[in-house]
């Protein structure tokens, strides 16, 4: 049988989806070869597996906006980080972006809203791991990246067809899968949301959902508005690890595990700690590199071939 792989992309602008594809497989296949695999990493190279990329980017080009409701998903992650924060400096900018994105007793209209998350954004990508450098240019370009969680979240821009865009997102990804076979599913950042939706609509089997740089930790905007709720593992999931990185600031710090219950077969997140130590860790190639990452994905791939 040969297997199928899927990645589902996260947050950004609109992407050349064979280059990206093409950039995820060399990471992925770097990692396996880390890990051991090297033959299983050569096969991810040469079509042995059916790879696809689900894009969704475009849906966003017309509607991505500078949302003000990004404050709450900034204060989220701040506060996430605030419990544990790496050294005093980083404390210092965490507090500091924290009081300009929420400043006591201004008043909250919406421009002044939006202004005040652009100014704190821009104070938090001189942290470790959001740095300029290969990562967001600036605390605008963030604001808007990451609106695209909370347009999705908000499941409005209703199309002609009287579709919500996050209805639209799932098609594109539910057209990747494969319907009755088993699919191998990667997903990314805003991605692992929408994987996570999708797969409790999808009928075939998978045996293992790797998401890397997820915000499903989230509390207040992101899990609090996932369905289907109570949050729990989609039925055909056979396995669920969910990687992150200290230095991500889009990770949502809770273990999933204690957040989303088990599915009936008592599969349930599995959340693994890993560390790029990189200027810029939340992409999806920095995670796919780590052999911790890519091990178990060639592991499940060769298990789908070997039926």
């Amino acid at each position: 049988m040969r297997p199928r792989l899927v990645f589902v992309h996260g947050v950004g602008g609109p992407r050349d989806t064979d280059a990206e594809k093409a950039q995820w497989l060399r990471a992925l296949a770097d990692g396996a070869r880390n890990a051991g695999h090297s033959r299983r990493a050569a096969e991810l190279l040469d079509g042995s597996v059916d790879v696809r990329f689900a894009y969704y980017g475009d849906l966003f080009a017309a509607n991505a906006s500078e949302d003000a409701d990004v404050a709450e998903l900034l204060l989220d992650a701040v506060d996430e980080r605030l419990a544990d924060p790496r050294d005093d400096r980083e404390e210092q900018v965490l507090r500091r972006a924290r009081a300009q994105i929420a400043p006591e007793g201004q008043q909250q209209g919406a421009g002044n809203v939006l202004r005040q998350v652009i100014v704190g954004a821009n104070t938090l990508v001189a942290l470790r791991g959001l740095r300029t450098l290969g990562g967001w240019a600036s605390g605008r370009v963030m604001v808007r990246h990451l609106g695209q969680v909370t347009d999705y979240l908000r499941r409005g821009h209703v199309d002609d067809a009287g579709l919500s865009i996050d209805r639209r997102i799932r098609d594109r990804v539910t057209a990747q899968l494969d319907p009755a076979g088993p699919t191998v599913v990667v997903a990314h950042s805003l991605g692992s949301v929408v994987a996570f939706e999708t797969l409790h609509e999808h009928a075939g089997p998978v045996p293992l959902l790797v998401t890397v740089g997820s915000p499903i930790g989230m509390r207040a905007v992101v899990r609090a508005r996932m369905r289907p709720r109570p949050l729990q593992v989609p039925a055909g999931v056979g396995h669920w690890l969910t990687f992150w990185d200290r230095d991500d600031f889009i990770v949502g710090r809770p273990e999933l595990e204690r957040c989303i219950a088990a599915n009936a077969a008592a599969v349930a997140p599995v959340s693994r700690r890993v560390d790029s130590d990189g200027a810029w860790v939340h992409p999806a190639a920095t995670y796919l590199a780590q052999p911790g990452v890519a091990g178990p994905i060639v592991e499940a791939l060769e298990a789908v071939t070997a039926v």
